[in-house]
């Protein structure tokens, strides 16, 4: 049970919600611990309308932490900080004219999450667990004229999120699947997410492919408060995605990890890859 609970674990979604996937939770004095860095550049994007669109490169790179610990049998306390978010702006230059528009550069703290989960059935075929997910408005989200990088959209989230997952123990696989509904102020849009995964756990290899969407309920300020274009933290955001995610056990406690996620379908987003690499640790 113990290695299964660390499957569940492994994965750190995109820079805009990470939060670990599956059922499991931790017993008390348990835990997993990750560092990771998650990057991403792209000279395109996806409007609102779905359509890929050419802009000047941004590039986003993030390091984080993640933790999860066991404060009683059933309840775990999840942490998400970015504590050092990179962006960039890569410098245009007008062939006809030569004029030029200087790049730009951020660094500065990311958007935080704080979450809460309990669990039940543990023991049972079929693992159920709900979550309380608090995002934590600790970026830079000032936009102008003469700025449009962030590292956070500035509004506080409050996400309810449900999962499910079974193991085909003996068999070496697993299954997940969620749904959560995410509420955001200061007139940014509410949204509606699902996901699922399917796990394969070998004796040192993990291997892992996620699905996941994410759909706006269009109920916000219709272009939010930071919609420019090519920011990663805008309103309406839409994507439907697929991740593969290879994970190594060097030891009974520590890994290392490596993922890219694709997405097949996106409004108000990057349209390039996103890049993770990581070490964790389980207690």
């Amino acid at each position: 049970m113990k290695r299964l609970i660390l499957i569940t674990f492994i994965v750190i979604s995109t820079v805009s919600q990470s939060y670990a996937g599956g059922a499991w939770v931790y017993g008390k004095n348990e835990g997993y611990f990750k560092i990771a860095e998650n990057m991403i550049r792209s000279p395109y994007f996806f409007d609102g309308d779905g359509n890929v669109v050419d802009i000047p490169t941004i590039s986003l790179y993030t390091t984080s932490l993640y933790a999860e610990y066991g404060l009683g049998k059933n309840f775990n306390v999840i942490a998400y900080a970015p504590f050092f978010v990179r962006s960039t702006l890569n410098k245009v230059v007008f062939n006809q004219s030569g004029d030029s528009i200087e790049g730009e550069e951020l660094n500065a703290f990311g958007d935080s999450q704080l979450a809460f989960k309990y669990g039940w059935n543990q023991d049972k075929p079929i693992v159920f667990a709900v979550s309380l997910v608090l995002g934590l408005p600790l970026g830079s989200s000032e936009v102008s004229s003469e700025k449009i990088l962030q590292t956070g959209d500035g509004e506080f989230n409050q996400m309810i999120r449900f999962d499910a997952s079974h193991s085909f123990y003996p068999a070496p696989f697993y299954v997940s699947a969620y749904t959560a509904f995410n509420n955001r102020t200061k007139d940014f849009s509410d949204d509606f997410r699902l996901g699922g995964e399917f796990g394969y756990a070998g004796s040192k290899l993990i291997a892992i492919l996620k699905v996941q969407s994410v759909q706006s309920l269009y109920n916000g300020v219709p272009n939010g408060q930071s919609n420019s274009e090519g920011s990663m933290f805008g309103n309406n955001i839409e994507y439907v995605s697929i991740t593969p995610e290879l994970n190594y056990l060097m030891s009974d406690t520590f890994g290392i990890s490596a993922s890219a996620g694709f997405a097949l379908a996106a409004k108000n987003q990057l349209a390039s890859p996103n890049f993770s690499f990581g070490l964790f640790y389980q207690l």
